[in-house]
């Protein structure tokens, strides 16, 4: 069912089941070294080239997990696909961001890296995931961040209020197909609602607790347009918020879907997917809205 879904979706489904990763990416961290220095202690045993789509991010051939480097918090292994959503938000040096599924902290730390004087707020459910986050933060040397422990479907009733919301939602995570072809035989549909329902709780959630005029980045790293155009879909219906068109410079995206399964999607098409045949990483969905 989910080779005939994804046919369904594209016209190079065939592109898609073949693709292969052969390079991993990593994250310098800016906060203890600069990029160059980086890349010259790597290149001693790596083959290094930069990742076209984020200035400090760099692609790597090589087992780069057990380098000194790593452990010292020089760089963080992440997806490149996985760099974008914090570009997208685009933070504020002075503002405050609230990460609301942070755990296990890559994109928190991203974001904490570029922020300066600005503060970001993780948020985890899961205690096992914080300790996680929390060995993140400490490694990478950032120190504008406050861990907290609520489950984001209901933070809004603590009263939570940001300008600038990151809500990287759990997902089924089909996006990985690249790095684990296995996931073709795990693959539950029943998973995908259950999972979308949780999803549209949170972007209710986060909603609520967006301020007028602050914006919101919704991601997955799932294919399903359960878990990705229908929250959207869900969201404006709901709310008062609008997609703020989204360009990447260095990557291939494609528009979101604006139609599945008899459905149609307003606006979806100025949301962005990341098809992993088409760059090589991880696929992602990606929209970015605006409370008016």
């Amino acid at each position: 069912m989910f080779i005939e879904r994804i046919r369904a979706m594209i016209p190079d489904a065939e592109a898609l089941f073949s693709a292969e990763q052969e390079w991993q990416s990593i994250r310098v961290n800016l906060l203890k070294i600069g990029r160059d220095e980086l890349v010259e202690r790597l290149h001693e045993q790596f083959e290094v080239k930069p990742i076209p789509w984020c200035e400090y991010g760099l692609f790597v051939r090589g087992n780069i997990a057990k380098m000194l480097e790593y452990f010292l918090g020089y760089y963080h292994i992440q997806g490149a696909s996985s760099m974008l959503p914090p570009l997208a938000l685009e933070p504020e040096t002075q503002e405050m961001v609230l990460d609301m599924c942070a755990a296990p902290g890559s994109k928190t730390t991203q974001m904490a890296m570029v922020m300066e004087r600005g503060i970001v707020v993780a948020n985890d459910v899961n205690i096992k995931r914080l300790r996680a986050l929390s060995h993140n933060i400490q490694k990478s040397g950032a120190t504008n961040c406050i861990i907290t422990n609520y489950d984001a479907r209901f933070m809004y009733k603590q009263g939570f209020k940001s300008r600038a919301i990151l809500l990287d939602a759990p997902c089924t995570a089909s996006g990985r197909i690249i790095k684990d072809k296995h996931r073709l035989d795990q693959w539950n549909y029943h998973r995908i609602q259950h999972m979308s329902n949780v999803q549209k709780m949170l972007i209710r959630s986060a909603c609520e607790c967006l301020e007028k005029d602050g914006v919101l980045v919704y991601s997955t790293c799932s294919l399903e347009p359960e878990e990705n155009e229908e929250v959207i879909a869900y969201a404006l219906e709901r709310f008062d918020v609008e997609i703020e068109p989204l360009s990447f410079t260095g990557i291939r995206t494609r528009p979101g879907l604006t139609s599945w399964q008899g459905r149609r999607y307003e606006g979806l098409e100025r949301a962005v997917r990341v098809w992993p045949q088409d760059n090589g990483t991880e696929g992602f969905f990606i929209c970015k809205l605006r409370k008016y």
